[in-house]
């Protein structure tokens, strides 16, 4: 896995920021309302956000489980669709049972949003439970039992009126034990500590310094430890840290963890798990296992909780109960222990999933079915294709960069400089260009064969869609990466055509960080992405997984979409220092979440294989 990178530093664009402000991302779903404007656009976030939400109002109100998982299935999948859900409804609420998981039901509540902004539904369940009992449910550990208990027999329907409650808990919740009242209490404690996510390269170097710290402490007492949730499944931003250890002194361990430097506060000890503030704000959670439980636990808290879900349900029809514990046979209450992950998967009939596949988006089909793909690797990359210098805004020189990509195992890379018209970068105008190649002619031939840098620049797509610098030299390029950095509040008709116009220029080899997206402080471009894959594949142009920790753009989703229609990969790191170039493992997560192999991305080929697959070349 990487060397601690850039992104545990403030990056080039953040490094006016505060170290809170630099890693943060946003913090989840926005608060779904309906608007009434049948003009108005919903995007998969908004609609995944409002499926929850009923979700969660169902459960308040006691419905039928397999009513709300069919709300929280849909939401799922919408939110991880590379298409937007609008835009396959297209006036017709049948194009909208096309869409795994979304019924009849579900697909007509669906129509009425997109035609009149309104979900008649929606409006009725939420009349039927008091405004913020719902934000009850953000208290770790409390359900929607507990909510409507507390609702029910205490009338207590916002979290103000619980923290009253509690000061007085004998005589404002009688009946509750004091264990739970304790558990209350802490839980609200932990409400507003850390209010944003982080980006995942943030996440993961903490995670393993306190895995590392850790084994220090404890010593062999730590048989086994891991990260688990959403790290362990490499998604683009992280909340709270997810650890699990096997021991057999777990007192020792939670003892060392909770004494560990980077605690700020315990929130929680027990005898067997323990949770911590540490002084960055973030939340780590460990959970202390005996050996026997640890392919259970580990596959449990790995989640994705809809892949929980339907893991489960497929246990039940083999009249097993999964628990993060054990399996256990249903009519003979006997256990069943399984030590690694492989062989609870194996209990299904399944093979073991790769962690990033796991969030119910076809991975379970295809384990029963024996026909999971096998993933792209880091090892598998031969070049970086997009990567800066000192020449424009990176803070290395290119012998440097070339250095810093062969001690990561690359062969190739390309210098992508911007080109002229992004002044900010010290973009690079003809000149300098070509002053710039004979540096790199130079150091190729240094390097005689054992290395080779490409000459090539990130050049600037204008707002009309015309190139930053003039065809005579882009064709002295090896390759050209088209980006776009301005204008990107354009309208969507506006900037996809624009995207079109240079994608369809013949010396424009590949389009990087396609939707502009910083993840934390700007929201992807309204670009078409559906006409761009089309365009990609009619053009010849290759897109790009920038593996910047800021950018992850293609998304995973938007990666697995494109591949599926055809279009061709690389995955870049966008370095601006040698260090830069461990960014490709975040690259190489998003393609992994995209079901991405290697044969799907070019610069896992030899530069010459892969110069002969450019548009230019053919």
């Amino acid at each position: 896995m990487p060397r601690k990178s850039e992104y545990a530093k403030p990056t080039r664009s953040q490094k006016k920021k505060s170290d809170a402000k630099k890693s943060a991302a946003p913090s989840g779903k926005a608060e779904p309302s309906t608007v009434a404007s049948s003009t108005r656009p919903w995007s998969n976030q908004e609609i995944a956000a409002l499926l929850d939400r009923i979700g969660d109002i169902l459960s308040i109100l006691g419905e039928n489980r397999f009513k709300i998982i069919a709300y929280q299935r849909a939401a799922d999948v919408i939110e991880h669709s590379s298409r937007g859900v609008q835009d396959i409804w297209a006036g017709d609420p049948a194009n909208l049972r096309a869409i795994d998981g979304v019924g009849e039901a579900i697909a007509e509540k669906l129509d009425e949003l997109f035609r009149t902004g309104k979900m008649s539904y929606y409006e009725k369940i939420r009349a039927q439970v008091p405004e913020g009992l719902v934000e009850l449910l953000a208290i770790p550990g409390v359900g929607p039992k507990t909510v409507a208990k507390f609702w029910k027999e205490f009338n207590i329907t916002t979290l103000d009126e619980l923290k009253h409650a509690l000061e007085d808990p004998e005589k404002n919740l009688p009946g509750i034990g004091e264990k739970t009242i304790e558990n209350l209490k802490q839980g609200i404690g932990t409400i507003g500590l850390h209010t944003t996510r982080v980006w995942l390269a943030v996440a993961f170097y903490f995670a393993q310094e306190l895995m590392q710290e850790l084994h220090q402490a404890a010593g062999a007492s730590i048989q086994k430890i891991s990260t688990g949730g959403s790290l362990r499944r490499m998604r683009p931003t992280i909340g709270d840290i997810d650890l699990l250890a096997v021991s057999n002194k777990p007192q020792t361990v939670i003892d060392a963890f909770v004494k560990l430097p980077q605690v700020r506060e315990v929130l929680a000890k027990g005898d067997t798990k323990a949770s911590i503030v540490a002084h960055n704000g973030m939340q780590a959670d460990l959970r202390v296992l005996e050996p026997k439980n640890w392919g259970t636990a580990l596959q449990y808290f790995t989640g994705s909780k809809e892949h929980n879900i339907r893991v489960r349900d497929i246990a039940l029809k083999k009249g097993l109960s999964l628990s993060e514990w054990s399996y256990t046979r249903i009519k003979s209450g006997k256990e069943i222990f399984c030590e690694t992950e492989e062989q609870v998967y194996a209990m299904l009939g399944m093979d073991w999933m790769p962690p990033e596949l796991r969030e119910a988006s076809g991975e379970i089909e295809a384990a029963l079915k024996h026909t999971l793909p096998k993933l792209i690797r880091f090892e598998d990359l031969k070049g970086d294709l997009q990567c800066h210098s000192k020449w424009s805004d990176g803070s290395a020189t290119i012998r440097e960069m070339a250095e810093g990509a062969r001690a990561r195992g690359l062969k190739y890379i390309a210098i992508t400089d911007h080109s002229q018209g992004l002044g900010v970068a010290r973009g690079l105008d003809p000149k300098r260009t070509r002053e710039q190649w004979k540096e790199i002619d130079a150091l190729n031939s240094a390097y005689d064969g054992a290395f080779r840098v490409l000459k090539s620049v990130e050049v600037e797509i204008h707002a009309d869609g015309s190139l930053d610098l003039p065809d005579d030299l882009l064709a002295g390029y090896d390759i050209v990466l088209a980006t776009t950095h301005s204008a990107l509040n354009q309208s969507r008709e506006k900037i996809t055509a624009r995207v079109l116009k240079a994608m369809h220029h013949p010396l424009v080899d590949i389009f990087g960080h396609p939707t502009g997206q910083l993840i934390g402080t700007r929201e992807p471009s309204a670009l078409d992405l559906e006409q761009v894959y089309r365009a990609a594949i009619e053009t010849g142009t290759i897109l790009e997984i920038d593996g910047t920790s800021e950018r992850m753009d293609l998304t995973d989703v938007n990666a697995r979409r494109a591949v599926e229609l055809g279009c061709k990969l690389v995955i870049d790191s966008d370095a601006h220092n040698p260090d830069g170039f461990d960014d490709l493992h975040w690259g190489i997560a998003m393609a992994r979440r995209g079901w991405i192999t290697k044969k799907d991305v070019l610069n896992t080929l030899e530069w010459d294989e892969l110069r002969k697959r450019l548009k230019r070349n053919l």
